[in-house]
């Protein structure tokens, strides 16, 4: 799409600004007993459809979500005082039955390998629900190690190894600083956008990388999709490192926007920031603000309802399309 708008002139690429963003996946604040009582819950559901699918009753099962609720409830339902005293005794009791369901889950798949549907739907239906009680099992492995960890153990769990929601195993938590919101749980999108207003890159990323890694490989990206570099370069401080100002300059851009992020700054480097070119730069990179907005509010990109990483992608793609095709749509029309 963009190669089209550059082909019928709406677009020469002149100008590029960048911005990373969150967009949140669709889960519920994490904490340790939420997630626990979540295993509990979805594997004794899904018990009890394998129950009703293979016609009788799964030996050895017991049903535990009510034990589990009410101690998930017990532990939201503390204060600080009380969270001091005896948040650990029901952790505890919590981890436990959380274990214990996931073991007798698995105890439920060993049981019923050999049973067979009676017919190709049903077969179909069983092993499904046996594939989908191995899965929130691992997952349920995975939660109770990390609850063992932090609340009984007193472990500092890093953020690659912890899980956020069993629903979506592949979400990220995001630190950027921000007031309002500290603490995001998603992922975080690069995004750069030309003058005209058309997203010439996005990337789904992983983790929380540095904004600064990425002004590199988007000077290849915009080369290759311009055929030269653009003119103008802007960005948040949050992009800067001498690296970056030197891989600008050498690639080509005649005036790199991008403030610098703490430390003294030069007599030069604050002549060169406080000129009428660089405050023109950096006003024009705001409009990049406004294009997250656009895509949040309008486009549906603040919250992907979809499942998985790779509908998430799918969801990011969806709304870059949406605001690319409007964008070249009210080119035309102007």
């Amino acid at each position: 799409m963009v190669r089209a708008a550059v082909a019928i002139g709406l677009e020469d690429g002149s100008k590029l600004r960048v911005d990373t963003t969150v967009v949140q996946t669709d889960i519920h604040h994490p904490t340790d007993n939420t997630l626990l009582w979540d295993v509990v819950r979805v594997i004794t559901r899904l018990i009890r459809r394998l129950s009703d699918a293979i016609d009788r009753q799964i030996k050895g099962f017991r049903n535990r979500t009510r034990a589990a609720r009410r101690r998930m409830q017990a532990l939201q339902r503390m204060t600080t005082t009380q969270r001091q005293r005896r948040q650990t005794g029901k952790y505890r009791e919590l981890i436990n039955i959380t274990t214990e369901v996931v073991e007798r889950a698995r105890g439920a798949l060993r049981h019923t390998c050999k049973v067979r549907g009676k017919d190709l739907h049903s077969a179909l239906v069983i092993e499904e629900l046996r594939r989908e009680i191995d899965h929130y099992c691992g997952l349920g492995e995975r939660v109770i190690d990390q609850a063992r960890r932090r609340v009984l153990y007193g472990e500092q769990v890093p953020n690659a190894a912890k899980i956020y929601s069993i629903f979506e195993p592949h979400t990220d938590l995001i630190k950027r600083g921000k007031v309002r919101t500290p603490v995001e749980f998603g992922h975080k999108v690069f995004i750069a956008e030309s003058a005209q207003g058309l997203i010439t890159q996005y990337e789904v990323l992983k983790g929380n990388p540095c904004d600064e890694d990425h002004v590199e490989p988007s000077l290849r990206r915009h080369e290759a999709a311009f055929g030269s570099a653009p003119q103008l370069y802007s960005s948040d401080r949050g992009f800067y490192s001498d690296r970056n100002i030197t891989a600008c300059r050498q690639g080509g851009v005649s005036m790199v926007c991008i403030p610098q992020r703490g430390g003294n700054k030069t007599v030069e480097r604050q002549t060169y920031e406080n000129s009428q070119a660089f405050k023109k730069g950096q006003r024009f990179r705001a409009g990049i603000e406004g294009r997250i907005s656009v895509l949040f509010r309008g486009r549906g990109m603040k919250r992907c309802l979809a499942e998985g990483r790779e509908r998430f992608e799918l969801w990011v793609a969806a709304a870059v399309f949406a605001n690319n095709l409007m964008t070249i749509a009210a080119l035309l029309t102007a």
